[in-house]
């Protein structure tokens, strides 16, 4: 990866120049950003190659540390293109920073098998992990199976699910692939995805999901949040998820793709959030040319952090034991004062 010398512009205002850097913002074709215009130069203390690569390759780890600690972060000021390899480099380094930050990344939908993922992804839509978490609890209990949901009347699955939101749209929904899982797969979830977006009320995003967690078959869930991060990376310029999906795969090997759409869904919904962002305590505030459009003082920006690095309860309410030891706490139940 190309070195990122710093450039000095103004007194307490350092932002690490990484060359191939495209310009592409977050929103729109000219992403609501422009690049830096040239300026009368003052004079400029450079640092030295050697600390400018030290920069370069300081672990997240320790730059999550640093960026706490510091009045202000490094921000990469993106020229007007980037090179295919530059980019590729820079998304790769971003997952690898990212793996350690949050190694025990998971999904964040409780479930014990493909079915009980398959309808907790549908019921995820509009509306928060941490809500169907709670919902489906009572609804498995009553509805174990496909045979047993397909069967259900559907007054009394719309008032379980009256807590998630569009309950009557969901209960038909999952009604329906019950129905199909029963009646054209001998009541098991089908693990290709030619065969899952045939089912009533899952595309390309919930297929992936259920391939990817309940099948092991790696695939790019392209959710909310994970369209904001890519885009605020400037890995593509696409809005499409069908686009954006082929465009990211693309960066990356097949078989990083589910742990990748972990690490990003994970960073946006704890510090990428999409009105503040949280960039003075982001661990990859130095590749980032996003840097700045949230909160950059590193106390404050603590204060924006949510789930475990908040001190928070994340989405699950049986989470895998890794982020249990890591710190991580379980959400408490529907109810629960």
């Amino acid at each position: 990866m190309a070195k990122m010398p710093v450039r000095v512009h103004a007194p307490g205002a350092v932002r690490v120049a990484a060359h191939r850097d495209s310009a592409v913002g977050e929103q729109g074709s000219d992403g609501g950003r422009e690049t830096e215009k040239p300026t009368e130069k003052a004079p400029v203390k450079k640092k030295s190659t050697a600390s400018a690569t030290a920069d370069a390759t300081t672990s997240g780890s320790a730059r999550a540390r640093g960026a706490a600690g510091a009045k202000s972060a490094a921000a990469v000021e993106p020229p007007a293109a980037e090179s295919r390899i530059a980019l590729v480099r820079r998304a790769r380094r971003i997952n690898r920073e990212l793996a350690e930050v949050f190694p025990y990344a998971h999904p964040e939908l409780d479930f014990e098998n493909p079915f009980q993922l398959v309808v907790a992804t549908v019921l995820s839509a509009q509306t928060t992990d941490l809500r169907v978490n709670q919902t489906t609890p009572a609804l498995f209990a009553k509805y174990p199976t496909p045979e047993d949901l397909a069967a259900a009347n559907p007054e009394e699955v719309e008032e379980i699910l009256r807590p998630t939101g569009f309950f009557r749209a969901k209960t038909k929904s999952v009604i329906g692939l019950s129905k199909m899982l029963a009646e054209d797969f001998g009541g098991e979830v089908p693990g290709r995805l030619e065969d899952l977006v045939k089912l009533p009320g899952v595309g390309r995003k919930t297929a992936f999901v259920v391939l990817g967690n309940a099948f092991g078959r790696p695939g790019i869930t392209v959710d909310t949040h994970f369209q904001r991060l890519v885009r605020r990376w400037k890995w593509t310029r696409e809005t499409d998820p069908d686009k954006i999906e082929a465009a990211v795969g693309a960066l990356f090997p097949k078989s990083e793709w589910t742990d990748l759409s972990h690490h990003v869904i994970w960073h946006g919904r704890r510090i990428c959030h999409a009105r503040k962002p949280a960039c003075g305590a982001c661990p990859i505030a130095p590749l980032c040319p996003a840097y700045g459009e949230g909160e950059t003082d590193p106390e404050k920006a603590r204060k924006l952090l949510k789930y475990e690095k908040g001190g928070y309860p994340g989405q699950r309410l049986n989470p895998p034991q890794a982020y249990l030891d890591a710190g991580g706490r379980p959400a408490p139940p529907l109810g629960a004062a």
